[in-house]
């Protein structure tokens, strides 16, 4: 097997980071756009959050702006932690009902929401590595 340079692999991880932030973002814009931040706001109080329109609003917002910061590098390991508590709670809400397929074999299922914590764990603990280590060569 052939080894891949640390610079190809950088770069590789970075397109990773920032293809995985795009797709935070793009849930956040789509919701904000389309006006599903109040419906998601009205569903939050339905399960008993008293406060689910600020809730929805600032989850948005930080889907957002921490999700192009994230692809831009900047706190990755912060918005990773974020996002996957977030996720988290998705699972534990919405999608662990709705059991493991997406689509398919169900509807609203848990896979993908696994895969995006999966990914953002890599992407946390990538950064926090990179940043102990240059933070031993200084």
């Amino acid at each position: 097997m052939q080894q891949i340079s640390q610079g190809k692999f950088k770069t590789a991880f970075m397109l990773f980071r920032i293809s995985v932030s795009l797709l935070l973002m793009i849930h956040g814009i789509v919701r904000w756009y389309a006006g599903g931040v109040n419906d998601f706001g009205t569903y939050l109080d339905s399960l008993g959050f008293k406060i689910g329109p600020a809730i929805a609003g600032l989850l948005t917002i930080t889907e957002i702006v921490g999700g192009l910061l994230m692809a831009i590098g900047f706190w990755p390991v912060l918005f990773a932690f974020f996002f996957v508590v977030e996720l988290i709670a998705g699972l534990v809400l919405v999608h662990g009902k709705e059991g493991w397929f997406v689509v398919g074999y169900g509807r609203n299922g848990s896979e993908y929401s696994v895969l995006l914590i999966v990914s953002l764990i890599l992407i946390a603990v990538y950064h926090r590595q990179a940043a102990s280590s240059s933070a031993k060569l200084k």
